[in-house]
């Protein structure tokens, strides 16, 4: 079946090309009658606007390519609706692609939404490899970094907003140590990310300072799941601990040693203190109740789609300085302090 055309719906209508389309923009000079009849016949005819050559003549196509690492991940499945719907609201609409900057063939994805003439590309990583990606292909189009970078070699050419993870893993080791725990262990440190990097940092950091003691256990993988989580956590229960608190590098590790501690008949908080990384929304569920740092996922997405608007509107500028924001502590149920004697 052929397709209509804009001309094809002119020629009904008996009114001019030009006509036709400003009725599709819903330009004012055309009245409301005129309009209905040409929507009517665009529906019956089954005519769509070509929005891809509309964007070519405009210079613009109103979309944002968004490349996430995990979509697995409750944590970025939230971050994806709050940048839709902030998106939306500013009449740009979301293509969301799922990407992994380790497992290679990423290129493929950003030369995929620039040849689909995305307005700027957000691209969710603290890969090591990220900052060097991101350097090949700013130059065609406009991207913000959503994740973490190398403290020690600033990418200042990169705008990039992220979560204070060192600053994170700080406050979770002062935590723990309030409670009276001196004993812990670091659950899924991660050494190909800089914000697990900088996480790990931070609690180890402090716990030295504080005279705690700690076990790593870490994740080879290139993701943190809850499988691994409860992989970790078996591994700890069937040796002998002397640890009263686990810190887990995120939240979906926490939830998979939860799991794992069921098995295991471990009570938490009674047998052991737990605390996450990430408030995701799981997190806060009835039964679940995890103690956990928040990484503030709307208001990081957002964050970052402001400064990609913002480089959309005025080309060639761009905010050099990396938006840092600090996490928070969110107290529940599964951390309590150590019972004296």
């Amino acid at each position: 079946m052929e397709s209509v055309t804009i001309k094809d719906i002119a020629k009904m209508a008996g009114v001019s090309c030009a006509t036709v389309s400003r009725a599709l923009n819903g330009t004012p000079t055309v009245t409301p009658e005129l309009r209905e009849r040409i929507l009517a016949l665009c529906r019956q005819h089954g005519y769509r606007r070509n929005l891809l050559a509309r964007g070519l003549s405009s210079g613009r196509s109103n979309l944002v390519g968004c490349i996430l690492s995990d979509l697995d991940n409750p944590l970025f499945a939230d971050m994806a609706l709050a940048l839709e719907r902030f998106l939306r609201l500013r009449g740009y609409h979301l293509f969301l692609c799922r990407g992994r900057v380790e497992d290679g063939g990423i290129d493929q994805l950003f030369e995929f939404l620039i040849g689909h003439r995305a307005d700027g590309i957000i691209l969710a990583s603290s890969s090591k490899q990220a900052p060097e990606l991101i350097r090949r292909y700013i130059r065609y189009v406009p991207i913000v970094l959503q994740g973490g970078l190398d403290d020690s070699q600033p990418d200042l050419d990169i705008p990039s907003v992220y979560v204070d993870s060192e600053a994170g893993g700080r406050i979770a080791a002062e935590y723990l140590f309030r409670l009276g725990h001196t004993k812990v262990a670091y659950m899924g440190a991660r050494e190909n990310n800089y914000s697990h990097i900088s996480r790990h940092r931070g609690f180890t950091g402090a716990a030295e300072r504080l005279g705690m003691s700690v076990r790593t256990f870490t994740n080879d993988a290139y993701c943190s799941t809850a499988d691994t989580g409860y992989q970790l956590a078996r591994r700890f229960f069937l040796d002998p601990f002397q640890e009263t608190a686990v810190f887990a590098s995120c939240d979906t590790i926490a939830l998979g040693f939860l799991s794992a501690a069921k098995e295991f008949h471990v009570s938490i908080p009674g047998d052991i203190s737990l605390l996450g990384f990430d408030n995701i929304t799981y997190s806060g569920f009835p039964g679940i109740r995890l103690s956990t740092l928040d990484h503030r996922a709307r208001q990081v997405v957002e964050t970052a789609a402001e400064l990609l608007l913002a480089q959309i509107a005025h080309p060639g500028t761009v905010c050099k300085e990396p938006v840092m924001m600090q996490p928070e502590l969110v107290e529940r149920s599964t951390c309590r302090p150590v019972r004296d004697g």
